[in-house]
């Protein structure tokens, strides 16, 4: 398979510049298909990217022959539905993070897929960008010595749309499984368990500080790895400003980043490094070269549905779901 030829699911605002360009754009990589749920915003999207094909149900875009492989990128309710028929269909897919609902859902999601012989694959992209590979280079180049502490904290202020009470799924436990933390939250702990190993150890505490939403807007947690590194991590969103700092602490030295901020990356070693690391214009791109490199059998990619499953049971540990 040269060229991996890819359908979507779902046209919002993460497949407009973070991840769709990146699935036609990328080499041996082509998006032929496209489906939204209002069929004219889908069609809007295929007219402005080049997108030959559009439907207006998913059974029928996953059956299309010419499509070896499928993006889910919907809200995380859907996940477990689509991500089964795709499965069924015997093609490859892709959803957007966090898996799903729980690990009972992303449980039966892998299995599928497993019993197969299909891969899935999930959005946790901070796998694979250049900045947080120079922060795993380091890691294993051993410059801080073993790592003893990792904190991480994350805050922002209510947004307008939070103040007014508007329609958000990301604040909607039922679509969201969970509220900001949930969409957010996971890419970090994902992350750490990619650069630190896998988390065994959890509990956390969740509160309704402000009220604005269903979900809760505050979190706070610690874990301990594997490694026995020990973790904490503070996340609010009401908060009065904007912060993301991530701390590592190692017996020789410290490394500090943000995980969604564009700060450089800082070795407080043997030396004092600070670098500022570009992300790409797409930036799934070198996510997406990787599932491709993947199903190819070129390449084994770090973001397999198995490596998401150990997030989604951190974050039902922590939010206190239920995972069946």
């Amino acid at each position: 398979m040269k060229t991996v030829r890819w359908a979507m699911i779902g046209c919002g605002s993460v497949a407009e510049r973070k991840s769709g360009p990146a699935f036609y754009k990328a080499p041996g990589s082509a998006l032929v298909a496209v489906m939204g749920r209002r069929l004219a915003a889908a069609q809007d999207y295929a007219a402005r990217h080049g997108i030959a094909r559009v439907y207006a149900d998913a059974a029928s875009l996953i059956a299309d022959p010419e499509v070896d492989a499928v993006y889910i990128a919907t809200p995380p309710d859907s996940h477990h539905a689509y991500s089964l028929q795709v499965a069924a269909a015997g093609k490859h897919c892709c959803v957007e993070k966090p898996m799903s609902l729980n690990a009972g859902q992303s449980l039966q999601m892998q299995q599928d897929f497993s019993d197969a012989g299909l891969h899935l694959f999930v959005s946790y992209y901070r796998r694979s960008l250049p900045r947080f590979q120079q922060v795993r280079q380091w890691l294993q180049e051993g410059r801080i010595g073993e790592v003893r502490h990792l904190s991480w904290t994350l805050t922002k202020a209510p947004t307008a749309a939070d103040q007014s009470g508007s329609a958000n799924w990301r604040t909607d436990p039922r679509i969201a499984g969970g509220g900001y933390f949930a969409d957010l939250a996971s890419h970090g702990l994902d992350l750490f368990q990619y650069l630190l190993g896998d988390i065994v150890e959890v509990a956390g505490f969740t509160a309704h500080q402000a009220g604005l939403y269903a979900a809760e807007d505050a979190v706070s947690a610690s874990w301990r790895f594997a490694s026995g590194a020990l973790g904490m991590g503070c996340w609010n969103f009401v908060a009065d400003r904007r912060e993301d700092r991530v701390e590592l602490i190692g017996s020789q030295g410290r490394i500090v980043f943000s995980v969604f901020d564009e700060h450089p990356v800082q070795l407080q070693a043997d030396e004092t490094l600070s670098l500022h690391i570009d992300h790409p214009e797409h930036i799934q791109w070198h996510h997406v070269l990787g599932m491709n490199a993947h199903i190819r059998g070129d390449v084994s990619h770090p973001a397999v549905a198995e490596q998401a499953l150990k997030t989604d049971w951190v974050m039902d540990r922590i939010l206190k779901r239920n995972p069946a």
